[in-house]
C-alpha cells in the first residue's frame, strides 16, 4: 500500500523501549479513540495482573509526501490537544 500525501497513522509502545505498533486510521475521531482505547488496554492489564507494569507512549504521524510526521494542527496542538468522543 503506497502512503499519500494527508494519510494519518496512529502509533503505539506499549513497553518503552520497544518498537512501536502502527495502524492507519481515517480521520482525527478515529486517531483520538484508537489512542484512548490502547491506553485503557494497558491499563486494564495492569489492573487485571495480566502485565506487572507498564510504560506506554503513542501519537498521531501524518505523512507529508515524504516521510511521516508528528501531527500538529494549523496552532501546533498535538492530538493529546484534541477533544476525543468521550470528553
Amino acid at each position: 500500500m503506497r502512503n499519500k500525501k494527508g494519510d494519518l497513522r496512529v502509533w503505539w509502545i506499549p513497553q518503552v523501549p520497544m518498537k512501536a505498533f502502527y495502524t492507519s486510521v481515517a480521520n482525527l475521531g478515529e486517531a483520538k479513540n484508537m489512542l484512548d482505547t490502547l491506553a485503557r488496554y494497558d491499563k486494564f492489564q495492569l489492573d487485571n495482573n495480566i502485565k506487572h507494569d507498564y510504560s506506554n507512549v503513542g501519537g498521531l504521524h501524518e505523512f507529508d509526501g515524504k516521510e511521516w510526521l508528528d501531527w500538529e494542527d494549523e496552532n501546533g496542538n498535538s492530538i493529546d490537544d484534541v477533544e476525543g468522543p468521550n470528553k
